[in-house]
Formats: C-alpha cells, sequence, structure tokens
C-alpha cells in the first residue's frame, strides 16, 4: 500500500466499493480500508448448511424495477427472483384471520396517510403520536416498524419516513445479496483488518491513523455506520461536531435474523407467511421457505431483538422455536433446527442494522452528507435523503461522493 494517495475510502460496504470503483476507474491512487477480515459490511451472505445461502444482512433489493444494482447483478451472473414478498402474502396463521388481517392492513394505510399529511405540512414529531388511541392494531403496528425501521414508531421521525421512496417492487437475490456486492468489491485495492481512528485534517494533506499505520491522502470518503461517527469511534482532528451530533441524531435501528432449518417441509407453503404473536408488539414475522428452499427466516426488531441480543447467544433462536411452537403446535417444534442468528446490535463494527431519523432530526441526513473542505465527503445509506436504510442507496452515495472528490482533486 502506497504512503501517499489520491483517495482513501473508509469502510468496505456497498457504499465504500461503489466509490472504489468510480475512483480506479477514472485512475486515480484509491484503496479502501475496511476493519473487517470481509467485505459488503451490512451485506452479508453465509452459508447456513451446505448449499444454503441466507443472508445475514439486507436480502431485498427494493423498488427493484428501479434499483441501479439490478442490471449489474444480472450482468455479474447472479440470479433475481421476482417471486412477490412474503409480506404481501395473507398470513396463515389461525389466530389471525382473514377479517383481522384486512383490519391490521387497513390500520396500517390509515396511519401511513396520517404521517404523510403530517409531513405535508411540516410537521416532525414521532410517528406514534398519530396511532390511534385504543386501537388494537397498535401493538403490531409497532411490531411493523421494528421490522420496517428497525425502531418502534416513538422513535422515528414523521418528516423522514414519509421522505423514502419505494416503488413496492421487491425482489432477492437467489446466491445472496450480499454475495452479489461483495463480487463487485475490487480486492486489489481493499485493505482488511485495518481499522481506521483517526483522520487528521489540518494540514495540506489528510493524515490517516489506522490499525496497521499512518498514510497520507489528498483526499478521503468516509463510508461507516453513524454509530462510529456518533461515538467518536472514528475521529477527526480537529473534532466535527456537527458530525457527531448528525449521527447521533440518526442511530441505527435493529433488525435482526434468525434461521430455522425444517425437517418436514412440506406442510408448508414456499414462500408464505405467518406473523408471531398478533397482541403485542415483542414479536417475529416469519418468511416460510424462501425460495422454496427448507428453512424459516424470521425477523425480530427494535426493543424486542436489543433485549434478545442482552441476553446471549442463541436467546433470539430460542424466541422465535417456542413462538413458532406456540402457533404451530409442539410436533412442529420438534422439527425445527438452529441455522443461524444474527447480532448486529453487538457488532462493534455496525452497532445496528440501518438508519432512521429521531423525531426532530430528518435534516441530520443533509448534514451528515456535507462534505467537508472539499476532501472529507461522507457516504453511506445513512446520507440518502430518499433511498436511507437500503443497499440501492448506500450504493449511489458512494457514486455521488466519488464523484465530488473527483471534481475536487481535479481543480485542485
Amino acid at each position: 500500500m502506497q504512503d501517499r494517495l489520491d483517495v482513501v475510502v473508509v469502510g468496505a460496504g456497498a457504499a465504500g466499493i461503489a466509490a472504489l470503483r468510480r475512483l480506479c476507474a477514472a485512475g486515480l491512487s484509491a484503496v479502501a480500508l475496511e476493519a473487517r477480515p470481509r467485505v459488503g459490511g451490512r451485506t452479508h451472505t453465509v452459508q447456513a448448511s451446505a448449499g444454503l445461502p441466507v443472508d445475514c444482512g439486507a436480502g431485498w433489493v427494493h423498488s427493484a424495477n428501479e434499483n441501479l444494482l439490478t442490471g449489474p447483478i444480472e450482468r455479474a451472473g447472479f440470479t433475481l427472483d421476482r417471486t412477490p414478498p412474503h409480506w404481501m402474502r395473507p398470513s396463515i396463521n389461525k389466530d389471525f384471520p382473514p377479517q383481522d388481517q384486512q383490519a391490521f392492513r387497513a390500520a396500517l394505510a390509515a396511519l401511513e396517510e396520517r404521517v404523510h399529511a403530517a409531513a405535508r405540512r411540516g410537521v416532525d414529531r414521532p410517528a406514534s403520536e398519530f396511532l390511534k388511541p385504543g386501537d388494537r392494531w397498535n401493538v403490531l403496528l409497532d411490531a411493523f416498524s421494528s421490522y420496517y425501521n428497525g425502531a418502534e414508531f416513538d422513535q422515528v421521525s414523521v418528516l423522514d419516513f414519509a421522505t423514502y421512496e419505494d416503488s413496492g417492487v421487491n425482489w432477492r437475490v437467489a446466491e445472496g445479496y450480499g454475495a452479489a456486492i461483495a463480487s463487485f468489491a475490487d480486492r486489489d485495492h481493499i485493505v482488511l483488518d485495518c481499522d481506521v481512528r483517526t483522520i487528521h485534517h489540518d494540514e495540506h494533506d489528510l493524515a490517516l491513523d489506522t490499525g496497521k499505520g499512518r498514510l497520507a491522502a489528498r483526499a478521503a470518503i468516509v463510508c461507516v455506520p453513524t454509530p462510529a461517527l456518533a461515538e467518536g469511534r472514528l475521529a477527526f482532528s480537529p473534532s466535527l461536531p456537527d458530525k457527531a451530533e448528525a449521527a447521533a441524531g440518526l442511530p441505527l435501528g435493529l433488525a435482526d435474523k434468525v434461521f430455522l432449518g425444517l425437517d418436514n417441509p412440506e406442510g408448508l407453503p414456499a414462500d408464505g407467511h405467518l406473523f408471531g404473536h398478533t397482541d403485542r408488539t415483542e414479536t417475529g414475522s416469519y418468511h416460510l421457505r424462501p425460495f422454496g428452499r427448507p428453512y424459516i427466516e424470521a425477523f425480530l426488531g427494535g426493543r424486542c431483538a436489543r433485549g434478545l441480543e442482552g441476553e446471549g447467544a442463541g436467546a433470539m433462536t430460542a424466541f422465535a422455536v417456542k413462538e413458532l411452537g406456540d402457533l404451530m403446535g409442539s410436533d412442529f417444534r420438534k422439527g425445527l433446527r438452529p441455522l443461524a442468528e444474527t447480532a448486529w446490535a453487538s457488532d462493534p463494527w455496525a452497532l445496528g442494522s440501518y438508519s432512521h431519523a429521531l423525531p426532530g432530526h430528518a435534516g441530520d441526513r443533509a448534514i451528515l452528507a456535507a462534505a467537508v473542505d472539499n476532501r472529507i465527503f461522507f457516504a453511506g445509506e445513512a446520507t440518502s435523503a430518499r433511498f436511507y436504510s437500503t443497499v440501492h442507496g448506500a450504493w449511489e452515495t458512494g457514486v455521488k461522493a466519488a464523484e465530488a472528490a473527483l471534481a475536487a482533486l481535479t481543480r485542485a
């Protein structure tokens, strides 16, 4: 690795991979420094068992009909499954009859309309204020928010929630979304196991203190999760308090997963859906036999997931197995085999899943995205105004930051 580079990219998740590709294509000397022993960040495909890839992180190609990654993923030889998502299908819960499911969907649509109406008036308050008082579906609406936002509605900004854009078309990558993103990484220009601790920007060149020594660069693109900035895990000298404050206003919510193998999958519909207990927020959402494969993907979010992570390894799996047993019976429970579970809040290089703006902090995305002295640039899903919390949002910001760095260095 050179001691002085044109650009150093901090982080090799989706945003960092995208930025590095653009910089290298332009002929600049550039490198991405990644603290983990792998690329991909919060996209990560693992083999839960032989021939069974699962996405521990991002798994859905959102807005797939408009997503800038859809074409490249297919051209790279990956398979896009266009099956409609499980959450669009009726749940098979025996205790959640069709009329109740319709009532819940109507309650969600009405809540979203009230939130969007408030946003049109410029209101930025907790989305929970727009739950209908006393409505029986409020607890399940908060559960939905815990999967969708990674946090319950009391932690979600009305203005930020309303700004998110989604075409409603959602596809998956059969071989794994994480595997597809990792395949785009320029491995020759990425240094793994190399955390960046401080970026000094008080001299002509930037100086970056890393776990493998110091190096200089004309510019840097910072692509790290917001807790790294809010907590000073990545520091700046002189300090950048506006960045730390903006990052604190954009915490990472938590959406964890549990993967359970099925000894007898034939009795469940492929790509089916099952809600956990519908009378509480601390409940799971279960994707039955994704891709028709013999496993269940359980989603747990918000305070429920955070509390289970705090109990230690295996607690999340035990929760999912018990809930499925409660719903489907003890014989069904006996046919479940633990495969894997995630713990994103405990991951020191993530500390969560994806960003949401706290009430009153919708404007923090623009503050976080703004360049410093036209030589420190910021990217990542949290800096995306419209596509935050998504892989394509992160990718787009990485390309945008690289273009800005290129323009700045050309003028210098």
